[in-house]
């Protein structure tokens, strides 16, 4: 007998729809391959739903969500409406709805892509990003006095608790232990942010005295982003907060190779998790049938792996090794072929590992 996995799609802005395209025909192709049966929900939650009926997330949605077992997004952002509306309204609003306190984020470079650091390969970028996901400077905390005039004052708060941090670096710990890495390097700016950095670098030494076979680390957030570059071996799983997990897994993701080939995941280990390619909505491309879809069939095998199916999740993952040296490019229209193109290339060679 299969088993069912109920998958809700928000494919979302742009290109958003093309590439999440390609990930379902990837696992519509394959699932009775690995004893699975997919069910897909369509969700039109996006830019031109706002546009039309001035409505972002419904109760409606969140019901679709709950009652799916994850989501797979395409991209959110619209040229049409104001930036942040979606970006708040919707991602942020799904991670905090449904707890998804980890944003997790591989930092791989596969065999037979380029990278833009000079002398380095596979062997040298291969490690995880694990970000808070819930709370730091994207809490939403502040507000604004004398809006509009000479004298306005803007204020951003950091919010930054036991609770979510712990939950945070223990994860990053199991994660660790489970996925055979060696060292877990905490990244925060303890010598500025001397309360909130100061917290987060108290737990992560408390919480990794239960993990005596695991190695620490520390690194200021300039600093990691500096030995991103110039050392990225030194990393193996790196834990942050929120905002600083924002910005380094951008750097991460040009390291290796570019956003066409990027990958993350919004868990919630208990609940519904949400896995997405990282490089938008790119508008300029949409309809086009030249965007790089790897990334998003890259947050399908993330999906999978969560979902309990280790052996799925990593044929796809060598499928997309083997696709990506075949291309020429990784950039949308530079590829050497198109969206659906590289999509059944994908396919036609997870097929093949199990002829």
């Amino acid at each position: 007998m299969s088993k069912k996995l109920n998958i809700a799609l928000l494919a979302g802005d742009g290109t958003g729809p093309e590439v999440v395209r390609e990930a379902v025909k990837l696992l519509e192709g394959s699932q009775k391959n690995y004893g699975v049966e997919f069910n897909f929900s369509e969700n039109d939650l996006g830019g031109d739903r706002y546009i039309k009926t001035k409505t972002l997330v419904t109760e409606k949605d969140i019901q679709q969500f709950k009652n799916a077992d994850a989501v797979l997004l395409g991209a959110i952002g619209h040229p049409d409406v104001k930036p942040g509306i979606l970006e708040q309204g919707i991602l942020l609003k799904l991670r905090k709805e449904f707890d998804q306190y980890i944003n997790l984020r591989p930092v791989i470079l596969y065999p037979g892509v380029e990278t833009p650091l000079a002398n380095k390969g596979p062997e040298d970028i291969n490690f995880i990003v694990v970000r808070e996901n819930t709370e730091g400077l994207y809490a939403g905390a502040g507000g604004y006095i004398h809006y509009g005039t000479k004298n306005e004052v803007a204020t951003q708060e950091s919010i930054n608790t036991y609770f979510a941090i712990h939950r945070c670096i223990k994860y990053a710990f199991e994660y660790a232990k489970n996925n055979n890495r060696k060292k877990v390097t905490l990244c925060a700016k303890t010598n500025v942010l001397t309360y909130a950095h100061d917290l987060w670098e108290r737990i992560f030494y408390q919480v990794a005295e239960d993990y005596p076979d695991i190695e620490t680390d520390y690194g200021h957030v300039d600093a990691i982003c500096m030995w991103m570059v110039k050392n990225p071996e030194w990393f193996d799983v790196i834990v942050t907060d929120n905002m600083f997990g924002d910005i380094i897994t951008d750097l991460g993701a040009m390291i290796q190779g570019g956003m066409g080939i990027a990958a993350g995941g919004n868990i919630n280990p208990d609940g519904t998790s949400m896995f997405e390619p990282i490089g938008g909505s790119a508008p300029k491309y949409t309809n086009k049938n030249v965007i790089n879809p790897l990334a998003c069939i890259g947050a399908a095998a993330m999906m999978v792996k969560e979902l309990g199916e280790e052996k799925y999740s990593k044929d796809i993952d060598n499928a997309i090794v083997e696709t990506a040296i075949s291309l020429e490019s990784l950039s949308a229209g530079k590829m050497g072929m198109s969206t659906s193109e590289v999509g059944d290339m994908v396919l036609n060679s997870l097929l093949s590992q199990n002829e």
